[in-house]
């Protein structure tokens, strides 16, 4: 399921059965929901119809009331309750993280004393990052998709804040069958495509740099977020990527001729040439490396598309000589110029 875009969502796009599984929690506790429904205004036949749909709004307060209420976070998805607080106390441990990177793994970890009916974990391969959430007991069947859907939704929310950053996911997938309200999901996890039922686990994927990210929040901004609900996180509301590599690349490959120097670039990206080496720098690139790799990337797509010389390819992309172009080309390729045009 392709999801092209991160749309508005409308005024009501929350599945009405995320509010099911929540009074599901209720009857497993022997207590009845109503009080609850009708804070959040969900009546008793909006509940039951199929296809019905709720705002955010709605289901932040049904939930919030309903994980206090019941005192449980998990709302009755683990074989032991979550107390009111426990993802507030897993994101305050997480806090003093060097990096994203580093706060994320000590979120899953930390989850993990919690509960292990299911285990999170972060992974790196290559330029992606991917946060895995694996069910190590089979789940109730009614707070299941809510489970999987808040856990990953939670850890993604507090990711973008706390770098302050919004987070484009690559890839969102869920091991259950595409649900008659799948479309919802292109708002719960904006970006990238989405899959259902094609893997055995439930994942994110992202790109791996903004682990590299330092934490943007304090004690106070924590205390603050919580107390005005802490899934009222959403990665919607931030308008700003951080990221500042993919965005460099993006630049020196659209406009080669504003690039020139450091200062040209930062004020196409509306920063400061100061402020462009230093977040360059957080970031583990610098200004001169990516100015390479985007010269050499359309080095090779010259060299396989045209059978210009490699003294004029070496000129089109900026090289002062073919010598000092071959070097960095066989650096960077494994290859010289004229062997990669060879196995082209």
């Amino acid at each position: 399921m392709p999801n092209r875009a991160s749309p508005r969502p409308p005024a009501a796009v929350t599945p009405m059965a995320f509010a099911r599984a929540i009074a599901a929690a209720y009857r497993a506790q022997g207590r009845s929901a109503e009080a609850v429904l009708r804070l959040a205004q969900i009546t008793p036949a909006q509940l039951r119809q199929q296809g019905a749909r709720m705002t955010a709004r709605q289901m932040e307060v049904l939930s919030a009331a309903a994980m206090q209420e019941l005192d449980d976070e998990g709302l009755g998805a683990f074989t032991r309750r979550l107390p009111w607080g426990s993802y507030g106390m897993l994101a305050r441990a997480s806090l003093g993280a060097p990096e994203l990177g580093v706060a994320l793994k000590r979120w899953c970890r930390h989850h993990g004393l919690l509960t292990d009916d299911i285990r999170l974990s972060l992974a790196i391969s290559g330029a992606i990052a991917s946060v895995t959430l694996e069910e190590r007991r089979t789940l109730p069947a009614e707070a299941r998709e809510l489970c999987l859907a808040f856990v990953l939704r939670n850890i993604h929310g507090l990711a973008c804040w706390y770098i302050d950053s919004r987070i484009p996911l690559q890839a969102a997938q869920f091991p259950f069958d595409a649900p008659a309200h799948a479309d919802a999901y292109a708002h719960m996890f904006p970006g990238g495509t989405l899959s259902f039922g094609d893997s055995p686990q439930a994942a994110l994927r992202f790109d791996a740099q903004y682990l590299k990210l330092p934490l943007r929040r304090d004690e106070k901004a924590l205390t603050q977020m919580l107390r005005q609900r802490a899934l009222s996180l959403t990665v919607l509301q931030y308008r700003r990527d951080r990221l500042l590599v993919p965005q460099v690349r993006q630049a020196l490959a659209a406009h080669p001729d504003r690039t020139h120097s450091a200062e040209a670039l930062a004020e196409l990206l509306n920063v400061s040439a100061r402020t462009l080496h230093r977040q360059l720098k957080e970031e583990g690139a610098s200004l001169q490396q990516l100015k390479d790799e985007v010269r050499l990337e359309r080095a090779r797509d010259l060299l396989w598309r045209t059978a210009r010389p490699v003294k004029q390819v070496a000129a089109a992309v900026g090289f002062r000589n073919e010598k000092s172009f071959a070097r960095a080309f066989k650096a960077r390729v494994g290859l010289t110029p004229g062997e990669f045009r060879g196995r082209s």
